[in-house]
């Protein structure tokens, strides 16, 4: 069982700050480094689970080449006696489905810097060839200045862009995500490309807006059938503050067919740039944000939902 100030390679824990479903986090210490790091590591009962090591390493192999300000750094995957365990930045921020439980008024007017600097971090790893797969608001953390951190890439997965495209089926896999946000073609298993992204984007920045997730349903088949089929919500029926340019932003981001959105998150950004989100920008809160104490589980947050319904 692991403890406070039990040590990992050169690394002394020094303060759990989540458990997940697979995996705990943990604020870490290095001989001799006067940075703290935080440490995901798997789960006592699933370290010789070879599913969930190999997921673990995954996750470094896609993190391990991602420099970015606004994606998380995985810096090591090590193996100490029979403990898997990955090295990364320590964030110390709530992740986004945590402050919007606060109330969509209260985040408002960090709303279009949050949106940008996720949309940067998206497109960013999309340039180097990775779709993320499980885009949603428990995977940015964003601290009290509206620095926001991509998170996660235990599924993400390898795409082919330019002229490699013409010569591969792009990237097909077994069906993975999270309900709420999934575009119809991974529901469906098809071929991927970063505009799956950008449907679980435009998912999550309606939840952003208006608090209210586009679609629900009482099971998980009612659910994915609005996803294939249901008509797409109207944003400003839910905000009335939203203009009507970023309202049909979103719908085009939610598009059933992916050939209907946005060719890329960088036209996203463009589109972006040029509108305002609010027709009146909201105030800043008076008084102090009481921001959650869900750290950095950077790194896990954290795992309701991960690879299962969030």
């Amino acid at each position: 069982m692991t403890r406070a100030r039990d040590f990992l390679g050169s690394y002394r824990l020094a303060r759990l700050i989540r458990v997940g479903n697979t995996t705990a986090v943990w604020e870490a210490i290095k001989t001799g480094d006067p940075t703290r790091y935080a440490l995901k590591i798997l789960r006592d009962d699933l370290r010789k689970d070879k599913t969930e090591i190999n997921a673990l390493r995954h996750e470094f192999e896609v993190g391990r080449k991602l420099k970015h300000k606004n994606v998380i750094h995985i810096y090591e995957f090590n193996t100490e006696g029979s403990t898997p365990y990955l090295v990364l930045e320590l964030f110390e921020c709530p992740n986004l489905k945590l402050l919007l439980r606060q109330g969509v008024k209260t985040l408002a007017y960090l709303t279009p810097r949050i949106i940008e600097q996720s949309a940067e971090a998206l497109f960013y790893m999309h340039e180097e060839g990775w779709i993320h797969r499980d885009v949603k608001p428990d995977n940015f953390l964003v601290n009290d200045d509206g620095l926001v951190k991509l998170i996660d890439f235990a599924i993400s997965d390898k795409y082919r862009k330019g002229l490699s495209a013409l010569f591969s089926f792009g990237s097909r896999s077994k069906v993975q995500g999270t309900r709420s946000y999934m575009s119809p073609e991974q529901i469906r298993g098809k071929t991927l490309d970063p505009r799956a992204d950008l449907y679980s984007f435009g998912c999550m920045l309606f939840e952003l807006v208006s608090g209210k997730m586009p679609f629900t349903g009482t099971t998980a088949d009612e659910l994915l059938t609005k996803h294939l089929s249901a008509p797409i919500p109207p944003l400003g029926v839910f905000n009335e503050n939203v203009t009507p340019e970023f309202s049909k932003l979103v719908t085009r981001l939610m598009q059933k067919r992916k050939e209907d959105r946005p060719d890329s998150m960088w036209e996203f950004v463009k589109e972006f740039r040029a509108m305002r989100v609010y027709k009146i920008m909201p105030k800043i809160p008076e008084g102090k944000i009481v921001l959650p104490r869900e750290v950095s589980a950077s790194v896990d947050d954290l795992k309701k939902g991960g690879r299962k319904e969030g």
